[in-house]
Order: C-alpha cells, then structure tokens, then sequence
C-alpha cells in the first residue's frame, strides 16, 4: 500500500501558506493564483489552521463578512488534522472521508513536509487499481 511519502515524491512538497494576519482577500488572491483549494495559515514554521475555499464561502459570504477587512485568523479552521509520512493512502481516505476535509497537512517532526489533497489521494487509488489490473489480466493471459 502507497503512503503519503510516496505521494509527495511524485507531486512535490511545495506548501502555500499565509500568515493569520493577512486578510482573506489575499487569501482567496493566493488561492486562485496557484489553483489551490486551501492554504496553510502559519506563524513562521508552526502550524496554526487551515483556510480554505469552504470557510470563505461559509464565513465570509454567507455571514456578510468584507474580505478586505477580516483577518485569515478570522475564519481558519483549527485544529488542524494532520498526518505524518508514513500514512496509508487508505488511512488518509478514510480520514479525509469521516473528517470531512479535503486537505491534510503532512507533518514530520513537529513540521510541515507537505500538503496532499482528497484528489492527490483519489488519483493514486485509481493509479494503484490500473496497475492490479494490469497484473491481473496478465496473469490470466499469460
């Protein structure tokens, strides 16, 4: 079974984050420049929340918040779930599913190493059943 050090290898480790300060505008502006769903919300190296594009629908739209003027530490979601490297794809969809995220933050003594995402761990699911697949029909060919 792949784990999350796996994903990471292939999809790289790059961690977009924003400080809680920041305004949620600016938030959303990174969100859309780098076509992500969520940005990490940290102080220097640690870990405070998440934000993504859920909380400002929830907690900005639909409360008659301004972007402009409400800080990311306003709206973040904590306490952050995360997972180490060493996780099971299959634990991490299983998380992800009964949490009801879409991001996890990976964390390797007491950092971030990484994000993977609900879609990172629903394409290896679909590339790891093709490659049985593969195996099987060979098998039964062969």
């Amino acid at each position: 079974m792949r784990q999350v050090k796996h994903l990471l290898e292939s999809k790289g480790s790059t961690v977009h984050a924003i400080a809680p300060e920041q305004s949620v505008l600016e938030a959303v502006r990174r969100m859309a420049e780098h076509r992500i769903g969520a940005l990490l919300v940290m102080q220097g190296k640690q870990l405070l929340g998440i934000v993504s594009e859920r909380d400002y629908a929830r907690k900005v739209i639909l409360q008659g918040r301004a972007s402009t003027d409400t800080p990311v530490r306003g709206i973040m979601t904590t306490p952050v779930l995360t997972v180490s490297p060493e996780e099971s794809v299959e634990a991490c969809m299983r998380l992800c599913t009964d949490s009801r995220v879409r991001h996890l933050p990976v964390v390797e003594r007491g950092g971030v190493v990484g994000v993977i995402s609900i879609g990172d761990l629903v394409k290896a699911v679909i590339d790891d059943q093709a490659e049985e697949i593969e195996h099987l029909q060979r098998y039964i060919a062969g």
